[in-house]
């Protein structure tokens, strides 16, 4: 058996979409193996094979704290080379690119910082740039808001940290607040390497449209969408699921770190 085959075991069957949930909402094609092999998409080349994040606003201590994890976890996550690029202010978005919303935050047009900022900055070795920000993002005028946004043809992306702790990022919602950051990051940049949304199992893959159904949501990959993943990024399975649980043990992210244990005992 296949390593896919043997962790598939552990994948849990999604349930029934609920009023208010991505899938409810919407009516998503089944990407299959095949379909995913058969996609355009982005892949590693030897000279372009790293992942950037570029922090832009004014970030706390522990907001640095998350965004170094951040970038730890997804050199894990993905096995490639990833580094964080020199903080931008705030300053760089335009008066035309900002609102203030109705709860009283200013937020930004993730557009404009995918066209206009990132695109240009992006480094000529960089596979995938990520940009990560504290203000709150809307995608159009008649949203209310959005965790993240990508270009995936172009691979960039930016993912807000706003929502993930409730306006004020403290050590008691510390890991919660992380954990939201790891899965939306992750899951924007499966969308720039061409994995499209998961109708297969609970998986970090999952579309989302609000904070408790991204919580309901495993950080972890379905077997099928770590199949997809691994036929563009050749990596050692076993190598990275053995990391993500030393990196799931030391952040104290507990539902995940068992999740890689129960992974890791099939392939025993």
């Amino acid at each position: 058996m296949t390593y896919f085959e043997t962790i598939s075991f552990n994948d849990i069957k999604l349930s029934d979409p609920k009023p208010g949930t991505w899938r409810y909402e919407r009516n998503e094609k089944f990407q299959r193996f095949e379909d995913f092999q058969k996609s355009k998409k982005i892949k590693p080349e030897p000279k372009k094979n790293t992942i950037y994040l570029q922090p832009i606003g004014e970030f706390n201590a522990l907001q640095k704290q998350q965004i170094e994890l951040t970038k730890e976890y997804l050199k894990i996550y993905f096995q490639l080379e990833t580094k964080i690029l020199s903080t931008l202010s705030n300053n760089i978005f335009p008066e035309s690119t900002r609102r203030i919303f109705k709860d009283g935050q200013e937020q930004i047009l993730a557009g404009y910082i995918l066209d206009s900022i990132l695109i240009k900055r992006k480094p000529k070795d960089a596979i995938i740039l990520m940009g990560i920000t504290e203000k709150d993002l809307y995608p159009k005028p008649e949203w209310n808001y959005v965790f993240g946004l990508a270009s995936y043809e172009n691979g960039v992306g930016v993912t807000s940290m706003f929502r993930f702790y409730n306006g004020n990022l403290s050590e008691s919602n510390f890991n919660e607040s992380l954990e939201r950051l790891l899965k939306i990051s992750s899951h924007e940049i499966g969308h720039m390497f061409g994995i499209s949304h998961c109708l297969n199992a609970n998986c970090v893959m999952n579309g989302t449209n609000h904070l408790p159904e991204t919580d309901s949501h495993f950080a972890r990959a379905c077997s099928l969408c770590q199949q997809k993943l691994n036929s563009s990024i050749h990596y050692d399975n076993k190598k990275r699921l053995l990391e993500l649980k030393k990196f799931f043990e030391k952040q104290q992210l507990n539902s995940e770190q068992a999740r890689a244990e129960k992974d890791l005992k099939l392939l025993k």
